[in-house]
């Protein structure tokens, strides 16, 4: 379950979230992975377990695009299905 920002507090847009998983990803190496939780604390600031569903989602919509792999394992797996911790990683 998501838990609402504290004091009214915006959320991100999902353009948002999907634009800071994509520059987390350009400033690393380009076979780097990056946790969900990255981007999430990125925007979040302290409240950014409230994020992590939201930075999910933002990031099933970016492999349906074709921009980025969710990985287990290091292998690619289909995020719809993917249960336990995921990573993130540019499409090679």
């Amino acid at each position: 379950m998501t838990r609402e920002p504290p004091d009214g507090a915006p959320r991100p847009t999902d353009q948002e979230l999907e634009a800071t998983i994509l520059g987390l990803l350009a400033s690393r190496a380009p076979a780097a992975t990056i946790c969900p939780s990255d981007a999430a604390r990125a925007v979040g600031g302290d409240e950014w377990r409230a994020l992590m569903e939201p930075v999910r989602q933002a990031a099933r919509r970016l492999v349906e695009s074709g921009a980025v792999q969710v990985t287990q394992g290091g292998s690619a797996v289909d995020p719809a299905t993917a249960k336990g911790p995921i990573r993130i990683r540019k499409v090679r």
